[in-house]
C-alpha cells in the first residue's frame, strides 16, 4: 500500500473507532493530538476519565495489533501525561489505554486498557 492510501486509510479507521465511542457516549475531545513525545490518535472522556486511543489498521486484528511496538507504547505515555496536565486533577485523573485494532474489512475490536501491565 503507498503511503498516501496507507494515510487515507488511517484517517477513515479512526473516524470509524471515533464514531464507535461516540454511539457508546464517550466525547470526543482531540483527534491527532500532538505533544512533545508525539501524537494519540484519538482522546475521549469517559465519565470523569480520559481514554487515551491508538488505531491500528491492517488486513487482519492480529496484523494489526502487531504494529504496536513498546517504544509507541511510551511515547503514547508521555504525550498522555502531557495531555492530562491540562485536565482538573492533572496526573490524578483516571486514564485509560485502548488499542482499536480495525481490519481490512472495517471491523472493529476494542482491546480496553491495552497498556495495562
Amino acid at each position: 500500500m503507498s503511503g498516501r492510501v496507507s494515510y487515507h486509510a488511517g484517517l477513515a479507521a479512526e473516524d470509524q473507532v471515533a464514531q464507535l465511542y461516540a454511539r457508546q457516549g464517550q466525547k470526543i475531545l482531540a483527534r491527532r493530538w500532538r505533544g512533545t513525545a508525539g501524537e494519540i490518535d484519538l482522546i475521549a472522556r469517559d465519565g470523569a476519565g480520559v481514554v487515551f486511543i491508538e488505531v491500528k489498521k491492517s488486513k487482519t486484528h492480529a496484523m494489526a495489533a502487531e504494529h504496536l511496538t513498546p517504544r509507541q507504547m511510551e511515547r503514547i505515555y508521555q504525550t498522555a501525561s502531557e495531555f492530562i496536565g491540562s485536565e482538573p486533577l492533572g496526573q490524578d485523573t483516571l486514564v485509560r489505554f485502548d488499542v482499536a485494532l480495525v481490519d481490512s474489512a472495517g471491523r472493529i475490536e476494542i482491546l480496553q486498557n491495552a497498556f495495562a501491565a
